[in-house]
């Protein structure tokens, strides 16, 4: 824009004189035209704020007229010190760039040169090139004193891996005159390792403290903008820069309605712009849910009411003192009503997922959320609203929403915003926030009322009448909680594939809580945990149970630790180990283990339902857990044991796993295939005060351990076992000595047997019992074979499964031609001919590729349709020990089975595991037509 355009629109607005332009201020102007004078010292008289700016950028100013205001805005931030500048020199470069790009949006937006979205556009540009540019010199800092490991200085153009997420109206670009700037400070720790990690932690966040205080400080020259970084996950009790891992974790198991509706407006805006878009995706999840989320309408409402009433805003409208932002048909009302529609359909719909205010309106309205006449009305009363926030804060460098309170002050606002009668101004305001109020309360329904999706009869209405007696509820607090909170929980219950049983479920689990204010008012700040609650009463009976019995599970839950990592096997075994120690006797250990077992096999079902770790994910944590208590177990089970029948005669005992343990594929509701061999080492009997003779030991050992594992006690059973895999089945010993079990194999076992044996592996045991097994076991492995004989066992044992047992259809996983069962018998078989000890069916499939026997089409066949049935029966077992019905398992469990297995709908899955089984069973029918050699 020409010079003579932009002072002739400066000129051309009324601007009130609040006294006679002072000298200075035209001394300041003297080779400028009398108007623009005239003007200019108006606009100091009315807005002090811009005075101020005026006195100290007056030679800028008069060669930044001369021009458009974008040019000399890009030239003021082009004019930042770069990283390598001394403290003191960026930190004065930041803030006279503050001065100039603040001064010029101002006149640019009194005069009507610059919309809105320009004024806040420009002061966002310069608050992102303000956080970049500290960001990197406080980086850089660290990075030259060798307190960021690994990194050098070419690595400071991306800050070492930090980013800042700018939030709310910066993550938007909508801020205003006095904004702060609400930043997630993260860092990447994917690129650290060990004890790296630590050191470079450590180091972010003495970056980040510097680059916040070189931001906010007050100096002679300001300060750039004030920095909030306490939206970052749990501020209370993490540092001011997270690492990305633990901000994913805490979003995923404890973020809130109010933190999803905050990242709506997320967006990098400083350092490794890379890896914050790559954390954002990550995080998609926890922002926008797959299905409708009209939960969020009330969360979003009780937020509004809390900040009303913590900031003393509630009550009718009055103009004096009245927040344009957080009052009654303020700002706020226009974003929470526009960020709640966008949540509700963001999960389906990515058009809606719009940062801008504005930009959300119009996309909800083009695609029929809203009425196109309630984004034209919302739009331009945002716009309004936010013209006034700025002229109210022209008056005063504060960062204030408030309307005047005299009406001097109301006659100021008003020649500022180019009105002439104040009393039109005042009326034009009040229906603006009135017509917004309307607007949006009727959207949010202020009466807390939530229809019922269906009508309670008369045993369940019983049920819900009886919780008021119940021990959680007899506080007024707690009743007052729980009844904001009823409505929304009955409901989803209602809503649930088994309402009545969801309803019992829930009830049992409300039944045992021995208090309620505490777990209620979290969950009335927590709707996650709600969520919880409610998806597994709806969709996991079997977790639901045992939420019903062990309501102090939910203590871990809000401890934090209940989302952490996967610790592993070994962090699991000495954990259980040292949980074990501290209690006092045999039947105290065995319901501790109980008790431990369940609170992680619960954990992992929740992660799973959840969508927190996949199928394959669970699988193994389901098997570390079995692993770890076998382990820790095991021992105690053989110390009780000696005290009467004296130490494990010989070396003592190994306890095998076999079939889907072996293979450490577990789902929730896997029992436990074990054998047991001991090498007696030519001792006859054990020394105890019983001796016994050292077959019978080890047979009543077993005995005792299998007690130990599956009796039902207090806590319930820790497994169901299965020992028929061992040698010659029911009718063999259940435990064997490695002699026994070694000339067996050799000479007795069917082909059955071994291809059993290819999964079977050590879980516990003595080092040397373990090698002797292992040597046996492979020594099995290796025998000269004919595979013309195998094959035609494999084929007679299909025959007899297919007689046996009928499947149930393309969704029994297990059972079916190139369903589970059919691929894992050739896949063992392909072990077994080809000598090798793959254990798991993935592996087998990959032997039996790479020896010759399945060409890479029959391999990639089996190995389809084995890995999309195995998702399949993790998912459903999950939700279901019984045959899986998709239609009684509703929403919910579909969407797990669903999410779990990549379908689009339950036809496609159905017809996707009909044509994989159909290919695998093509493959299987051919490689079995042709054996190997």
């Amino acid at each position: 824009m020409s010079h003579t355009s932009f002072t002739n629109r400066i000129t051309r607005c009324p601007i009130a004189f609040e006294a006679e332009p002072a000298a200075e201020i035209e001394a300041l102007f003297a080779d400028l035209s009398p108007d623009l004078r005239e003007v200019l010292a108006g606009t100091a008289g009315c807005a002090p704020y811009l005075k101020g700016l005026m006195e100290k950028q007056a030679d800028w100013l008069r060669t930044a007229l001369a021009g458009a205001p974008e040019d000399a805005i890009a030239a003021a931030l082009a004019e930042i010190v770069a990283t390598e500048a001394s403290d003191s020199a960026l930190r004065a470069s930041l803030r006279i760039a503050k001065q100039r790009v603040a001064l010029l949006a101002g006149l640019a937006d009194l005069a009507g040169v610059y919309c809105l979205e320009q004024v806040t556009g420009a002061l966002t540009d310069l608050a992102d090139r303000a956080t970049n540019t500290a960001m990197q010199f406080q980086v850089g800092q660290e990075i030259r004193r060798g307190k960021l490991p690994g990194m050098t200085e070419d690595d400071i153009v991306n800050s070492g891996g930090m980013v800042a997420l700018a939030m709310g109206k910066m993550g938007a670009h909508e801020l205003n005159y006095s904004s702060d700037i609400d930043l997630i400070m993260l860092f990447d720790d994917s690129k650290f390792e060990g004890d790296d990690f630590h050191e470079a932690r450590a180091s972010h966040i003495r970056a980040t403290r510097k680059m916040s205080a070189m931001l906010s400080e007050l100096t002679a020259d300001g300060y750039v903008f004030r920095t909030d970084l306490r939206l970052r996950p749990d501020p209370a009790v993490t540092p001011v820069c997270v690492s990305m891992e633990a901000a994913e974790r805490y979003y995923e198991g404890l973020g809130r309605t109010w933190e999803r509706a905050a990242h709506i407006k997320a967006r990098p805006c400083g350092g490794d712009i890379a890896a914050g878009n790559a954390y954002l995706t990550r995080l998609r999840p926890f922002i926008w849910r797959k299905h409708l989320d009209f939960a969020a309408i009330q969360d979003a409402h009780d937020m509004r009411l809390r900040i009303r009433e913590h900031k003393g805003l509630h009550g009718d409208i009055t103009l004096d003192s009245h927040d344009m932002k957080l009052g009654r048909g303020g700002i706020r009302e226009i974003e929470f009503f526009t960020q709640t529609r966008q949540i509700i359909a963001g999960g389906r719909d990515e058009g809606l997922r719009q940062r801008g205010t504005v930009d959300g309106l119009a996309a909800l309205a083009s695609k029929g959320w809203i009425p196109d006449d309630v984004a034209q009305i919302l739009t331009g009363h945002y716009r309004f609203h936010r013209e006034v926030e700025h002229r109210v804060q022209m008056m005063r460098d504060t960062q204030t929403h408030k309307l005047p309170s005299t009406e001097g002050g109301f006659d100021r606002l008003a020649r500022m915003m180019g009105e002439g009668d104040t009393g039109a101004l005042k009326s034009r305001i009040h229906d603006a926030l009135a017509e917004v109020h309307s607007v949006t309360e009727g959207f949010f329904a202020p009466d807390g009322t939530a229809a019922d999706t269906r009508e309670l009869d008369q045993a369940e209405a019983e049920i819900v009448r009886r919780w008021e007696t119940y021990p959680c509820l007899r506080s007024a607090r707690a009743v007052e909680i729980f009844n904001r909170l009823k409505p929304d929980l009955l409901a989803r219950l209602a809503d649930a594939p088994r309402p009545h049983d969801a309803l019992i479920q829930f009830d049992g689990f409300l039944s045992r809580l021995p208090a309620g204010v505490q777990l209620f008012s979290l969950f009335e700040a927590n709707p996650t945990l709600v969520d919880l609650i409610v998806d597994i009463a709806a969709t996991a009976p079997a977790l639901a149970a045992y939420l019903g019995h062990n309501a102090q599970v939910l203590d871990a839950v809000i401890g934090g630790g209940f989302f952490e990592d996967w610790p592993g096997a070994e962090a699991l075994f000495a954990q259980l180990v040292a949980r074990l120690e501290t209690l006092p006797d045999y039947e105290a250990r065995l319901d501790g283990t109980r008790r431990w077992m369940k609170e992680w096999h619960f954990r992992i079902g929740v992660h799973l339902l959840r969508g927190l770790i996949p199928t394959r994910e669970a699988g193994t944590q389901y098997t570390d857990l079995a692993d770890a208590v076998i382990r820790a177990i095991w021992p105690v089970v053989v110390d009780n044991f000696a005290v009467k029948h004296g130490n494990p005669p010989g070396a003592g005992a190994a306890i095998i796993g076999m079939g889907s343990l072996g293979a450490r594929s577990l789902t929730a509701t896997s029992d436990l295939d074990l054998i047991m061999i001991y090498d007696p080492e030519g001792e006859d009997m054990s020394d105890g005060r019983r001796p016994l003779a050292t077959r019978t030991y080890y047979a009543r050992l077993t005995q005792a351990f299998l007690t130990a594992l599956s009796a039902p006690m207090a806590e319930g059973r820790l497994y169901e076992v299965d020992m028929r895999l061992r040698p010659s089945g029911r009718q063999g010993p259940v435990a064997t000595s490695i002699d026994s079990f070694r000339a067996y194999q050799k000479d007795e076992a069917w082909t059955w047997e071994h291809l059993a044996l290819t999964r079977a592996r050590v879980v516990t045991g003595p080092d040397s019992v373990a090698a002797a097994y292992e040597a046996a076991r492979a020594e099995v492995m290796a025998f000269d074979r004919d595979p013309a004989k195998v094959v035609a066992d494999v084929i007679d044992m299909r025959n007899r499964i297919a007689e046996a047992k009928t499947g149930g259809g393309a969704l029994d996983a297990k059972l079916g031609v190139g369903h589970l069962q059919d691929v894992e018998l050739v896949a063992q078989a392909a072990a077994l001919l080809s000598h090798d000890t793959a254990r798991d069916p993935a592996s087998q499939i990959a032997q039996g590729v790479a020896s010759g026997w399945f060409s890479d089409a029959q391999g990639r066949a089996m190995s389809d349709s084995h890995d999309l049935m195995w998702r399949l029966q993790a998912a459903s077992k999950l939700l279901s020990d019984g045959p899986l019905d998709l239609d009684a398992l509703g929403r919910g469990g579909q969407d797990l089975l669903l999410r779990e297995t990549g379908a689009e709908s339950e036809a496609a899955l159905v017809e996707d595991l009909e044509n994989k089984a159909r290919a695998a069973a093509l493959a299987i029918d051919e490689v079995l037509a042709s054996p190997p050699g």
